[in-house]
């Protein structure tokens, strides 16, 4: 029986990624019924949005989604495609690898990481007051009331928002990971020195579940440390679990340490549903010119089979495509030692590089 997986391609250079990494998947052997749905800028200017809703009921149909970049229009008023698919779909842990392949141009080695990033609350589920308006003033007020804090009218305010359920799921999600991936450690990352409430309630709540994975190793980092351990031996460590905000920028951090985010794959996984997608941007000014890197996608391709349970096409994949990042010699310009390299190759080149190593397998 084939996979049926929801195929969006995306905007800028999406749909060129897409077809590379639809190609390199379809090389594995594994079987896929895609179901082929479009979203991004093209789709704003007939329906008004990026993601239409057949996009949502697509993913719902399949449970699986594998997803080009798409291009988040500026001061109109639309929402993320990538944060609507979170919220509508409750794809509350984003999943973001980051490991280092001989050949790609990086200061380290053998650095083979998993960020698990809680997806929904934090400083980004979007709870803010505007300066000026009456609700506002309601909460300064009431700041002034619960606190004595008399807070500056002309300013703005976020909501820094830890449950306990978010974070207990997302704290299981990355031991649950660890254990099915033989992982030996859990690192949960936070500022409860500082915020005592919030990451305390956060970290707290780490330290509970843990106790439920003897096997596991566990222990805990103030974020801002973890950002200079993982400057001076990320090799110590392993799976790391933190809220929204420090989730997003230790996984940015993350991508640096092995190369950029050419190499850098990411998902977002619920309890229903997963989407797999490369975590870098639609580069639109490179939009049909067959120039980018599509080995960002084709790694999230990777973690697609594996969710789906085809470890030895998934090991297949990845070992091809870290075949051709080794030989240097079918990559796109981002992977060469100059941008300028003349032998640098296009974006469907590189497919052909890793189908032909899948071929002899």
């Amino acid at each position: 029986m084939p996979y049926a997986v929801t195929l969006i391609a995306g905007d800028g250079t999406g749909p060129e990624i897409t077809e590379a990494t639809r190609r390199v998947l379809e090389a594995t052997g594994v079987r896929f019924a895609w179901e082929v749905q479009q979203a991004g800028a093209e789709m704003l200017e007939k329906y008004g949005t990026v993601l239409p809703d057949d996009v949502i009921e697509s993913i719902k149909y399949t449970k699986v989604a594998l997803k080009g970049p798409i291009t988040t229009p500026t001061g109109r008023g639309s929402r993320s495609a990538n944060v609507t698919l979170r919220k509508k779909l409750d794809l509350y842990a984003n999943l973001r690898p980051a490991k280092t392949y001989p050949g790609l141009r990086s200061r380290y080695e053998k650095i083979d990481l998993v960020i698990v990033r809680e997806n929904t609350e934090d400083l980004y589920s979007g709870i803010e007051f505007q300066r000026g308006t009456a609700e506002f003033e309601e909460i300064i007020e009431a700041i002034a009331h619960t606190t004595g804090n008399c807070l500056d009218p002309n300013a703005a305010i976020s909501i820094k928002y830890i449950s306990v359920m978010a974070t207990r799921r997302i704290v299981r999600f990355a031991f649950e990971y660890a254990r099915a991936n033989n992982r030996r450690k859990v690192t949960a990352v936070h500022k409860a020195n500082i915020m005592r409430l919030s990451d305390g309630l956060f970290l707290a709540t780490a330290h509970e579940v843990a106790k439920e994975y003897p096997d596991i190793q566990y222990e805990d980092r103030i974020v801002d440390n973890m950002c200079m351990q993982l400057v001076q031996k990320p090799d110590c460590y392993d799976v790391l679990v933190l809220p929204n905000l420090y989730g997003d920028i230790i996984s940015d951090l993350s991508a640096g340490l092995i190369g950029g985010l050419g190499v850098a794959p990411g998902a977002n996984i619920g309890n229903q549903y997963a989407v797999f997608e490369p975590v870098h941007g639609s580069a639109p000014k490179y939009a049909g010119l067959n120039k980018v890197n599509p080995m960002a996608m084709m790694f999230s391709g990777v973690m697609m089979l594996r969710y789906l349970r085809e470890k030895q096409a998934a090991d297949h994949l990845e070992k091809a495509i870290a075949q051709v990042i080794a030989e240097g010699k079918y990559v796109t310009y981002d992977l060469k030692p100059r941008p300028d390299d003349p032998t640098a190759v296009g974006t469907s080149q590189v497919a052909d590089a890793v189908i032909e190593k899948l071929q002899k397998m």
